[in-house]
Protein backbone atom coordinates (compact mmCIF):
# COMPACT_ATOMS: atom_id res chain seq x y z
CA UNK A 1 0.00 0.00 0.00
CA UNK A 2 1.76 3.35 -1.10
CA UNK A 3 0.00 6.80 -1.08
CA UNK A 4 1.24 9.87 -3.44
CA UNK A 5 3.30 12.45 -1.84
CA UNK A 6 3.05 15.93 -2.96
CA UNK A 7 6.45 18.35 -1.64
CA UNK A 8 4.81 21.57 -2.77
CA UNK A 9 2.95 23.01 0.44
CA UNK A 10 5.13 25.69 1.67
CA UNK A 11 5.55 27.00 -1.91
CA UNK A 12 3.80 30.19 -2.63
CA UNK A 13 2.77 28.54 -5.48
CA UNK A 14 0.28 26.67 -3.93
CA UNK A 15 -2.23 27.06 -1.21
CA UNK A 16 -1.71 27.57 1.97
CA UNK A 17 -3.04 24.37 3.98
CA UNK A 18 -1.12 25.18 7.42
CA UNK A 19 2.47 23.49 7.20
CA UNK A 20 5.34 23.66 4.64
CA UNK A 21 6.60 20.06 3.44
CA UNK A 22 9.98 21.05 4.53
CA UNK A 23 9.61 21.46 7.98
CA UNK A 24 10.99 18.25 9.50
CA UNK A 25 8.72 17.81 12.29
CA UNK A 26 5.94 17.53 9.60
CA UNK A 27 7.48 14.95 7.72
CA UNK A 28 7.93 12.88 10.82
CA UNK A 29 4.56 13.33 11.72
CA UNK A 30 3.39 12.42 8.63
CA UNK A 31 5.66 9.30 8.32
CA UNK A 32 4.35 7.94 11.91
CA UNK A 33 0.39 8.48 10.80
CA UNK A 34 1.11 6.74 7.06
CA UNK A 35 2.25 3.66 8.96
CA UNK A 36 -0.53 4.00 11.75
CA UNK A 37 -2.96 3.97 8.53
CA UNK A 38 -1.15 0.71 7.39
CA UNK A 39 1.08 2.75 4.82
CA UNK A 40 4.07 0.85 3.34
CA UNK A 41 5.75 4.16 1.97
CA UNK A 42 5.23 7.21 -0.32
CA UNK A 43 5.45 7.61 -4.14
CA UNK A 44 6.70 11.60 -4.19
CA UNK A 45 5.81 13.42 -6.98
CA UNK A 46 8.92 14.95 -8.27
CA UNK A 47 10.17 17.13 -11.45
CA UNK A 48 13.91 17.06 -10.65
CA UNK A 49 15.74 20.02 -10.99
CA UNK A 50 13.01 21.75 -12.85
CA UNK A 51 11.71 22.64 -9.49
CA UNK A 52 13.97 23.03 -6.29
CA UNK A 53 11.29 23.94 -3.25
CA UNK A 54 10.53 20.28 -4.84
CA UNK A 55 13.41 18.53 -5.02
CA UNK A 56 14.40 19.86 -1.67
CA UNK A 57 11.14 18.65 0.24
CA UNK A 58 12.05 15.32 -1.93
CA UNK A 59 15.82 15.66 -0.57
CA UNK A 60 14.26 15.70 3.77
CA UNK A 61 11.67 13.45 2.79
CA UNK A 62 14.29 10.63 2.09
CA UNK A 63 16.35 11.76 5.05
CA UNK A 64 14.03 11.28 7.56
CA UNK A 65 12.41 8.34 5.85
CA UNK A 66 15.42 6.48 6.40
CA UNK A 67 15.60 7.64 10.01
CA UNK A 68 12.16 6.23 10.56
CA UNK A 69 12.94 2.93 8.67
CA UNK A 70 10.17 4.08 5.80
CA UNK A 71 9.38 3.93 2.15
CA UNK A 72 9.79 6.32 -0.62
CA UNK A 73 10.27 6.21 -4.25
CA UNK A 74 9.94 8.89 -6.86
CA UNK A 75 7.05 9.30 -9.28
CA UNK A 76 8.85 11.61 -12.23
CA UNK A 77 6.42 14.35 -13.93
CA UNK A 78 7.13 14.58 -17.37
CA UNK A 79 8.05 18.16 -18.78
CA UNK A 80 4.85 19.81 -19.66
CA UNK A 81 6.19 22.43 -21.83
CA UNK A 82 6.41 21.63 -25.72
CA UNK A 83 9.77 23.06 -26.33
CA UNK A 84 11.51 20.21 -27.47
CA UNK A 85 13.30 19.38 -23.94
CA UNK A 86 11.43 16.49 -22.42
CA UNK A 87 13.93 13.96 -23.67
CA UNK A 88 16.55 15.68 -22.34
CA UNK A 89 15.15 17.13 -19.12
CA UNK A 90 14.22 13.32 -18.27
CA UNK A 91 17.67 11.76 -19.05
CA UNK A 92 18.92 14.24 -16.46
CA UNK A 93 16.59 14.11 -13.90
CA UNK A 94 16.93 10.33 -14.21
CA UNK A 95 20.70 10.42 -13.48
CA UNK A 96 19.86 13.07 -10.36
CA UNK A 97 17.80 10.32 -9.04
CA UNK A 98 19.93 7.70 -8.74
CA UNK A 99 23.28 9.99 -7.94
CA UNK A 100 20.52 11.33 -5.39
CA UNK A 101 18.27 8.95 -4.14
CA UNK A 102 18.72 5.24 -5.73
CA UNK A 103 22.11 4.82 -6.05
CA UNK A 104 24.81 3.17 -3.26
CA UNK A 105 25.99 6.36 -2.38
CA UNK A 106 23.13 8.62 -2.20
CA UNK A 107 21.69 9.62 1.19
CA UNK A 108 19.16 7.70 2.39
CA UNK A 109 18.83 4.98 -0.55
CA UNK A 110 17.95 2.39 2.05
CA UNK A 111 14.45 3.79 2.59
CA UNK A 112 13.81 3.46 -1.86
CA UNK A 113 11.23 1.11 -2.37
CA UNK A 114 11.95 -1.50 -4.86
CA UNK A 115 10.17 -4.84 -6.25
CA UNK A 116 12.29 -7.76 -6.73
CA UNK A 117 15.37 -6.31 -6.19
CA UNK A 118 14.72 -3.29 -8.28
CA UNK A 119 14.11 0.35 -7.70
CA UNK A 120 10.06 1.51 -8.39
CA UNK A 121 9.74 4.89 -10.48
CA UNK A 122 6.32 5.79 -11.44
CA UNK A 123 6.07 8.07 -14.64
CA UNK A 124 3.07 11.09 -14.68
CA UNK A 125 3.00 11.53 -18.55
CA UNK A 126 1.87 14.78 -19.82
CA UNK A 127 2.60 15.53 -23.47
CA UNK A 128 4.15 12.95 -23.97
CA UNK A 129 7.55 14.01 -26.12
CA UNK A 130 9.81 12.43 -24.01
CA UNK A 131 11.77 9.11 -25.79
CA UNK A 132 11.23 6.89 -23.37
CA UNK A 133 13.26 4.71 -25.45
CA UNK A 134 16.32 6.55 -24.78
CA UNK A 135 15.95 6.72 -21.18
CA UNK A 136 15.14 2.92 -20.75
CA UNK A 137 18.72 2.64 -22.73
CA UNK A 138 20.11 4.90 -20.12
CA UNK A 139 19.00 3.32 -17.22
CA UNK A 140 19.33 0.00 -18.08
CA UNK A 141 22.89 0.55 -17.72
CA UNK A 142 22.40 0.69 -13.86
CA UNK A 143 23.62 -2.08 -11.75
CA UNK A 144 19.43 -2.84 -11.10
CA UNK A 145 18.12 -1.07 -13.55
CA UNK A 146 14.94 0.60 -12.19
CA UNK A 147 11.02 -0.66 -13.06
CA UNK A 148 9.15 1.69 -14.87
CA UNK A 149 5.70 1.91 -14.43
CA UNK A 150 3.37 4.34 -17.00
CA UNK A 151 0.24 5.97 -16.07
CA UNK A 152 -2.30 3.49 -18.06
CA UNK A 153 -1.03 2.42 -21.48
CA UNK A 154 1.79 4.17 -22.58
CA UNK A 155 1.94 5.22 -26.35
CA UNK A 156 2.45 2.03 -28.57
CA UNK A 157 6.47 3.53 -29.80
CA UNK A 158 7.37 2.79 -26.08
CA UNK A 159 5.58 0.22 -24.70
CA UNK A 160 9.15 -1.94 -24.74
CA UNK A 161 10.30 0.56 -22.35
CA UNK A 162 7.89 0.31 -19.20
CA UNK A 163 7.39 -2.74 -17.04
CA UNK A 164 4.16 -2.01 -15.97
CA UNK A 165 1.31 0.29 -15.15
CA UNK A 166 -0.75 2.00 -12.83
CA UNK A 167 -4.46 3.28 -12.27
CA UNK A 168 -4.93 6.62 -11.48
CA UNK A 169 -8.53 9.21 -10.11
CA UNK A 170 -10.61 8.54 -12.98
CA UNK A 171 -14.27 8.33 -13.96
CA UNK A 172 -16.01 6.18 -15.97
CA UNK A 173 -15.68 6.36 -20.11
CA UNK A 174 -18.50 8.85 -20.30
CA UNK A 175 -16.18 11.45 -18.64
CA UNK A 176 -16.78 13.79 -15.42
CA UNK A 177 -20.38 13.56 -14.10
CA UNK A 178 -21.84 17.03 -13.20
CA UNK A 179 -23.07 15.89 -9.79
CA UNK A 180 -20.07 13.95 -9.39
CA UNK A 181 -21.56 10.61 -9.04
CA UNK A 182 -18.81 8.73 -11.28
CA UNK A 183 -16.46 7.77 -8.67
CA UNK A 184 -14.21 5.30 -11.26
CA UNK A 185 -15.98 1.73 -11.21
CA UNK A 186 -15.99 1.37 -15.05
CA UNK A 187 -12.38 2.29 -15.09
CA UNK A 188 -11.20 0.81 -12.87
CA UNK A 189 -12.59 -2.15 -14.07
CA UNK A 190 -11.55 -1.97 -17.35
CA UNK A 191 -8.10 -1.31 -16.03
CA UNK A 192 -7.82 -4.43 -13.95
CA UNK A 193 -9.21 -6.41 -16.80
CA UNK A 194 -6.43 -5.06 -19.73
CA UNK A 195 -3.94 -5.49 -17.35
CA UNK A 196 -4.71 -9.33 -16.58
CA UNK A 197 -5.90 -9.66 -20.84
CA UNK A 198 -3.98 -7.95 -22.69
CA UNK A 199 -0.55 -7.03 -20.26
CA UNK A 200 0.02 -9.93 -18.35
CA UNK A 201 3.87 -9.45 -18.72
CA UNK A 202 3.58 -5.96 -16.45
CA UNK A 203 3.65 -5.45 -13.38
CA UNK A 204 0.23 -4.19 -12.27
CA UNK A 205 -0.30 -1.11 -9.77
CA UNK A 206 -3.82 -0.34 -8.56
CA UNK A 207 -5.40 2.45 -7.42
CA UNK A 208 -7.80 3.87 -4.90
CA UNK A 209 -8.93 7.29 -3.71
CA UNK A 210 -11.70 8.96 -1.37
CA UNK A 211 -12.99 11.00 -4.44
CA UNK A 212 -11.63 14.47 -6.20
CA UNK A 213 -12.77 18.11 -6.40
CA UNK A 214 -10.18 20.66 -7.86
CA UNK A 215 -11.92 23.69 -7.14
CA UNK A 216 -8.76 24.87 -4.72
CA UNK A 217 -6.63 24.35 -7.74
CA UNK A 218 -5.27 27.03 -9.71
CA UNK A 219 -5.54 24.83 -13.01
CA UNK A 220 -9.29 23.77 -12.01
CA UNK A 221 -11.42 22.66 -14.16
CA UNK A 222 -14.59 21.55 -11.92
CA UNK A 223 -14.22 18.54 -11.73
CA UNK A 224 -15.83 16.47 -8.89
CA UNK A 225 -16.04 12.94 -7.57
CA UNK A 226 -18.48 12.32 -4.80
CA UNK A 227 -16.59 10.87 -1.82
CA UNK A 228 -20.04 9.38 -0.37
CA UNK A 229 -19.05 9.57 3.12
CA UNK A 230 -16.23 7.57 2.60
CA UNK A 231 -17.93 4.93 0.50
CA UNK A 232 -16.17 6.19 -2.65
CA UNK A 233 -12.96 5.11 -0.72
CA UNK A 234 -14.17 1.84 0.21
CA UNK A 235 -15.26 0.96 -3.53
CA UNK A 236 -12.25 1.87 -5.59
CA UNK A 237 -10.04 -0.25 -2.73
CA UNK A 238 -12.13 -3.09 -3.02
CA UNK A 239 -12.56 -3.50 -6.47
CA UNK A 240 -9.08 -5.73 -7.11
CA UNK A 241 -10.13 -8.78 -4.70
CA UNK A 242 -11.88 -9.41 -7.68
CA UNK A 243 -9.06 -9.69 -9.90
CA UNK A 244 -5.78 -10.50 -7.40
CA UNK A 245 -5.67 -12.82 -4.55
CA UNK A 246 -3.08 -14.67 -2.62
CA UNK A 247 -2.49 -16.85 -5.07
CA UNK A 248 -2.10 -14.11 -7.55
CA UNK A 249 -1.43 -11.02 -5.63
CA UNK A 250 -0.94 -7.37 -6.48
CA UNK A 251 2.42 -5.94 -5.80
CA UNK A 252 1.55 -2.37 -5.56
CA UNK A 253 -1.62 -0.40 -4.89
CA UNK A 254 -1.31 3.31 -5.04
CA UNK A 255 -3.72 5.41 -2.53
CA UNK A 256 -3.85 9.01 -4.80
CA UNK A 257 -3.15 10.76 -2.48
CA UNK A 258 -1.72 11.41 0.44
CA UNK A 259 -2.14 14.99 0.79
CA UNK A 260 -2.88 16.41 -2.40
CA UNK A 261 -6.12 18.70 -0.92
CA UNK A 262 -5.84 21.02 -4.21
CA UNK A 263 -7.54 18.58 -5.80
CA UNK A 264 -9.36 17.02 -2.84
CA UNK A 265 -7.96 13.80 -2.87
CA UNK A 266 -5.98 13.87 0.06
CA UNK A 267 -6.28 10.91 3.15
CA UNK A 268 -4.12 12.57 5.54
CA UNK A 269 -6.68 13.92 7.31
CA UNK A 270 -8.86 10.69 7.41
CA UNK A 271 -12.18 9.91 4.95
CA UNK A 272 -15.14 12.50 5.58
CA UNK A 273 -18.05 10.92 7.37
CA UNK A 274 -21.72 12.47 6.81
CA UNK A 275 -22.21 13.01 10.78
CA UNK A 276 -20.70 16.34 11.33
CA UNK A 277 -17.24 16.90 12.49
CA UNK A 278 -16.20 13.44 12.70
CA UNK A 279 -13.20 12.10 10.55
CA UNK A 280 -12.47 7.69 10.42
CA UNK A 281 -8.73 7.70 11.26
CA UNK A 282 -8.87 3.69 11.09
CA UNK A 283 -6.29 1.28 8.74
CA UNK A 284 -6.33 2.28 5.24
CA UNK A 285 -6.77 -1.34 4.59
CA UNK A 286 -9.44 -1.84 6.14
CA UNK A 287 -11.25 1.61 5.21
CA UNK A 288 -14.10 1.24 7.89
CA UNK A 289 -16.50 4.19 7.98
Amino acid sequence: MLAVYEPWFGDKSHINIGYSTQDPAVLRSQIEKARDMGIYGFAVDWYGDRHPFLDRSTALLFKIASEQRFHVCLMYDETEEDNGHATDDALEAFDKAYKAYIGPDAPGHNAYITYQGRPVIFIFPKRGHTDWNRVRDMVNNWPHPPLLIYKDEPPSQYASAFDGMYAWVHPGPKGWSSDGSDWGKDYLENFYQKMQTKHGDKVPVGAAWPGFNDARASWSLNRRMDPRCGKTFEDTLAIYHRYYDQSKPLPFLLIATWNDYEEGTAIEPGLARCDKNQTDNNQVGGASR
